[in-house]
């Protein structure tokens, strides 16, 4: 049942909310500073391809670096991503069909909001 709702959310949202970490993660990975940011962004595009079977845990080892990234990430990308998947998620949610599409945007707004210590594990 999962593989075909990652099909079908393939289809629907994830290779367009993909597409969008990946081109976050582009950005970031250019300048030097910046390529943890891009690590998470494709950690977080590869997690928007295949949503369903998968879910985010916090790491244990991260630490105030991880708190002072998500804060750069929040005002620098995450906020945007977020309202990507808010707006996704809404208009998924119009249809009976589309709505465990738009549950499956709105699990993804915090991990968008706050990549930096976390980690993606199989259910």
């Amino acid at each position: 049942m999962k593989t075909l709702l990652n099909l079908i959310w393939l289809v629907l949202s994830g290779f367009w909310m993909a597409l969008g970490y990946a081109v976050a993660g582009v950005i970031c990975c250019v300048l030097i500073i910046t390529i943890p940011f891009g690590i998470a962004s494709f950690r977080m595009a590869s997690y928007a391809l295949w949503p369903f079977g998968c879910t985010l845990v916090d790491k244990p080892s991260a630490g105030a670096g991880a708190v002072l990234g998500n804060i750069i990430w929040l005002v620098v990308a995450g906020w945007w991503l977020a309202l990507g998947h808010l707006v996704t998620g809404f208009l998924l949610c119009v249809t009976v069909i589309g709505i465990p599409f738009g549950v499956a945007n709105f699990k993804l707004i915090p991990v968008s909001l706050l990549p930096l210590g976390k980690q993606i594990v199989e259910t």
